[in-house]
């Protein structure tokens, strides 16, 4: 399988589960924030300078989309310039602008000596949000000035960014407004003139004027309230100045909502008491009175496991309405959450927010690396306090979903930034770091070294700002608790364990040999390469990791001890210490029995086997003592054997017998990869005869889960439940279940005599892809027609007509409704569609052979055609191209793609030498795999598929009219 056509069955499996998984999942989709990004070198501000103090005045306009400000900065000099430079936003209108000395430099200067210091002038600069005060001389390092701005801005009624304004409206139609602030990405200085960045640390102390019929929060307590002078319906709110915190922590709102108290209280861990209120907008608050004590839960939990507070007395959370930020806004003291994010009962989403007031804002990062390692120790702690507070909430999916998209990324034979499929690779690999340690030094231990980071924050790195760490800090914390464990190896420090596993884009793969004669064990890294060794990754073969061996045997199923057995080296501790990077040990049980390495996935790594080591794994999860293993460490044996297999380190018909546990195992977390497992191998081997043979084995393996989940079906049903309930359905369908494809015909019949069809569909997506794999010519026509008058007007969502085509695309089984689909579309340019919908054809075709096989023929009979057709778009042609050349994976595959080249060179040499030559080495590579995991999935298949099974198998040779007369009885 090409790498393409990889990934989009892994999109492809990611698209189905989310799909069907409805319900809000543990690990939120979070968009990059300031922690993720630091501002391009060019827009930073020049460190000369820093604030010490901020005094903030803000008046919104409350009717209008205009507020008016006054900030007074207290600003010190660091090193001598000349000048100052802030940050001020483009549409904030300065209108006053005075500076005042109190002192010239770190000795003592006197009103003469501050009196010769004047502006000459001071102005934004014409490319970006800086505002530059120069001035006649050179200042010195300790001279203070106070900077006193007047300024107007203007308030955001389209998106959450600066100050913006929103609306809701109530039970009886009234509408209320109200305003907040998003501070995040370097949107302060839309608020008011600014040092944005993340070392300028300063205090703030903020008062706020609004009319008096609303309320105001900020991220302190109000210290007074007093009436405007003049303005008998406007109130001047000042909050309590804040201890030092960055720019984009500054926070406010004012509104009209109502606010409930939590039943339960925070534990009093410090002299002063801990407030939390929960804010919502009147007729929401009932929705919310869960939230207060969920928030208690967390609070108390994490206070006990940092042993600190957040640094504040109280917390105000928000449920904020029409909130379109990508994620919460965890400003220290004060958080606005979307509605139905905060109102939800589930754990992670909150947990992971808060924990920033304790890493992220009571403490800050000094760089975007620092900010990773903090968002990676707030994510892998939500885990860990969801899996303490309400562990069915994470069902297992956690760590799986990290870990198995690194699995897959960074198994690729080419190596690439990101690997298109994982989001922010890094960040999981420092999670996963987290949850080894936390293993392999012991859970208080790794608890002690978090307090001890926490602890010694404030004295860490005052000289750059107060209460601000390195990534480096949090070593320092473990290597002390670290030492005094002596779990690490001699001479290695934890900063050299983690290194190479965050600065390599590779994962280890780890191979244990059973000697039984001799009664050793010999064990052994090198990079995991999923997709089988390339000549451009070659150069990586060096790579070595320092990798914690947990061992479990079949007489001692428990983690009550996960210290390591035995820790494999890197390449560095070699040199150092003269040692091997495989290790030699005695066995440590008898030869009758099996062993576990690496149980509960504690290192991110996957682990090979010798062959009797897998046979008794495979004969022990057949028994009916399978449970004594934990379900992860059953889900991980799954895993590891599959994907071994496809990368041609473990035969096959290991792996596959690794599969015949699956008829009596009901447990979801060992479930959740093998609907991976049968997308990934059912495309790879899509197109054979065997393919026929493995869709009855699938079958045979997932009737009995559908049936006993449908059986059972109730209405109060978890979700992992309804998950899986769908999950099995839709891949029973596509692997031909009689029932399912005529339950999908009945469906779509509906949507067949709509007189008026294209008004919308009445048939579930679900439906779509069956009827159009197994159905006829003539409801797969429909279906095109549904896309080509689908409405231009707004009155159906256009992702429907997306879905439609996607699946008009990537279902058909037969070559002829994909023929006709490229006719229409390309030959006849049928003028509803779109470049960008021949684009989502060519990509959705890789995902089956029949839809690269297709285009490929089509392309070598209409080359000139299409070509000409697409000369004005030399993007669509490439994506052609290679979406036709490069999916391929058999000996015949390469004969075609070898003979088009040779008929087309001249061409290629010119445009697509590359393309056609990453492409051809890929299908040898594939072709090599085929013709060694062919015969041995076909023998295996042969063995295990009763008679029943294999003419059951008839049904996907079953044609249309076949279906039709099914239909008719």
């Amino acid at each position: 399988m090409g790498r393409t056509a990889f990934i989009l069955s892994i999109f492809f499996f990611f698209a189905v589960s989310n799909a069907l998984y409805q319900q809000e999942r543990y690990r939120s989709k979070r968009s990059v924030d300031i922690y993720d990004i630091e501002e391009p070198v060019e827009n930073k501000l020049p460190r000369e300078t820093k604030p010490l103090h901020y005094q903030i005045e803000i008046q919104p306009f409350i009717n209008e989309t205009k507020f008016k400000g006054r900030v007074r900065i207290n600003v010190t000099w660091i090193r001598p310039t000349e000048k100052i430079v802030l940050n001020v936003g483009r549409d904030l209108e300065i209108v006053h602008a005075n500076v005042k000395f109190t002192k010239f430099s770190n000795a003592y200067s006197t009103p003469e000596e501050l009196s010769t210091v004047s502006v000459v002038q001071m102005g934004k600069g014409p490319k970006i949000s800086w505002y530059t005060i120069n001035f006649n001389d050179t200042l010195m390092a300790g001279a203070n000035c106070e900077i006193d701005i007047t300024y107007y801005g203007n308030m955001s009624t389209t998106n959450t960014a600066g100050l913006f304004r929103n609306d809701y409206i109530d039970g009886d139609g009234k509408s209320h407004t109200f305003l907040a602030t998003y501070m995040k990405r370097n949107n302060a200085r839309k608020v008011y003139p600014s040092f944005d960045g993340f070392t300028f640390k300063a205090t703030y102390q903020l008062s706020l004027i609004y009319p008096k019929n609303m309320t105001a929060l900020s991220n302190m307590p109000v210290v007074r309230e007093t009436d405007v002078p003049g303005e008998p319906n406007l109130t001047c709110r000042q909050f309590a100045q804040s201890p030092e915190m960055q720019t984009n922590q500054l926070a406010f709102v004012i509104f009209d909502f109502e606010s409930i108290t939590p039943t339960n209280s925070v534990d009093q861990i410090s002299k002063d008491k801990f407030e939390i209120r929960v804010w919502g907008r009147k007729g929401y608050v009932e929705s919310l009175k869960q939230v207060p004590d969920k928030i208690v839960r967390i609070v108390n939990y994490l206070q006990t496991y940092f042993n600190s507070t957040t640094g504040l007395t109280k917390l105000d959370v928000v449920a904020m309405p029409k909130y379109d930020a990508a994620k919460a806004s965890d400003n220290w003291g004060l958080m606005f959450f979307k509605e139905s994010d905060i109102s939800s009962p589930l754990i992670w989403n909150t947990a992971y927010e808060i924990i920033h007031q304790w890493i992220g804002q009571s403490t800050t990062p000094v760089r975007s690396t620092d900010a990773l390692m903090g968002k990676a120790f707030s994510s892998f702690l939500a885990s860990m306090t969801t899996m303490d507070l309400n562990p069915d909430e994470l069902e297992g999916k956690w760590p799986m979903t990290v870990l198995y998209s690194l699995y897959y990324g960074y198994g690729k034979s080419v190596r690439s930034n990101g690997f298109g499929i994982i989001k922010d690779s890094r960040c999981a690999k420092y999670e996963l770091l987290f949850r080894m340690f936390n293993y392999t030094l012991g859970m208080e231990n790794f608890r002690a070294g978090i307090r001890s980071f926490i602890e010694n924050i404030p004295t860490m790195n005052h000289h750059i700002g107060p209460r601000t760490y390195f990534y480096s800090d949090f070593y320092k914390a473990m290597n002390e608790v670290a030492n005094r464990t002596g779990y690490l190896p001699a001479g290695t420090t934890l900063s050299k364990v983690a290194d190479p596993w965050i600065d390599q884009d590779r994962l280890p793969l780890v191979t244990v040999k059973r000697d039984y004669d001799t009664g050793t064990i010999n064990i052994t890294q090198k990079r995991y390469l999923r997709e089988g060794p390339s000549k451009y990754s070659n150069y990586e073969n060096g790579l070595t990791w320092y990798i914690p061996l947990v061992m479990i045997s079949q007489e001692r199923l428990n983690l009550s001890n996960t210290k390591p057995t035995v820790w494999l080296l890197s390449d560095d501790a070699i040199k150092r210490n003269k040692k091997g990077v495989n290790v030699t040990m005695n066995d440590f049980v008898s030869s009758n029995s099996f062993i576990i390495v690496n149980p509960e996935e504690i290192g991110p790594f996957p682990v090979n086997y010798d062959s009797l080591n897998w046979r008794r794994l495979s004969e022990f999860l057949q028994g009916p003592d399978r449970e004594r293993i934990p379900p992860l460490t059953r889900a991980k044996l799954f895993h590891d054997s599959w994907n071994l297999a496809y990368a041609n380190e473990l035969c096959f018909d290991i792996a596959l017998n690794m599969t015949l546990f699956l008829k009596n195992e009901r447990n979801h977390v060992v479930w959740e990869p093998v609907f991976t497992m049968i997308d990934h191998i059912g495309r790879r081997i899509q197109g054979s005869d065997i393919y026929v043979k493995f869709q009855a084995y699938i079958r045979s393996l997932l009737k009995p889960l559908y049936t006993e989940l449908s059986e059972s079906e109730q209405v109060s049903d978890p979700s992992w439940k309804t998950h899986m309930r769908g999950l099995s359905k839709i891949f029973l369908c596509r692997a031909g279940y009689e029932p399912c494809i005529l339950e999908a015909r009945k469906q779509f019949k509906k949507w067949l005599t709509d007189e008026e069809p294209d008004k919308g569909n009445p048939v579930a997506n679900e439906f779509l892809c069956p009827v159009f794999k197994w159905g006829t010519t003539e409801e797969w026509e429909f279906g095109l027609q549904r896309v080509i008058n689908f409405p231009q007007n707004n009155e159906r969502k256009q992702s429907e007509r997306t879905y439609l085509l996607k699946t008009l695309a990537g279902c058909p089984k037969d070559c002829y409704k994909i023929r006709r689909l490229l006719q229409v579309t390309i030959i006849e340019q049928n003028p509803n569609i779109s470049t960008s919908d021949i684009h989502l054809i060519a990509s959705t075709l890789t995902g089956s052979a029949t839809g690269y096989t297709t285009l490929f023929d089509f392309l070598a009979d209409h080359w000139d055609v299409v070509k000409t057709r697409f000369a004005a778009h030399p993007n669509l042609w490439n994506r052609i191209i290679n979406t036709a050349i490069s999916s391929f994976n058999t000996q015949e595959g390469y004969e075609k793609v070898a003979k088009l080249y040779a008929s087309k060179q001249e061409e290629f040499k010119n445009e697509f030498q590359t393309i056609i030559e990453e492409a051809l080495e890929n299908i040898k590579r594939e072709t090599q795999w085929s013709e060694k995991n062919f015969p041995v999935i076909n023998a295996w298949l042969d063995t295990k598929l009763t008679k029943q099974n294999l003419e059951q198998s008839t049904l996907t040779s079953t044609n249309s009219s076949e279906l039709s007369s099914h239909m008719a009885g």
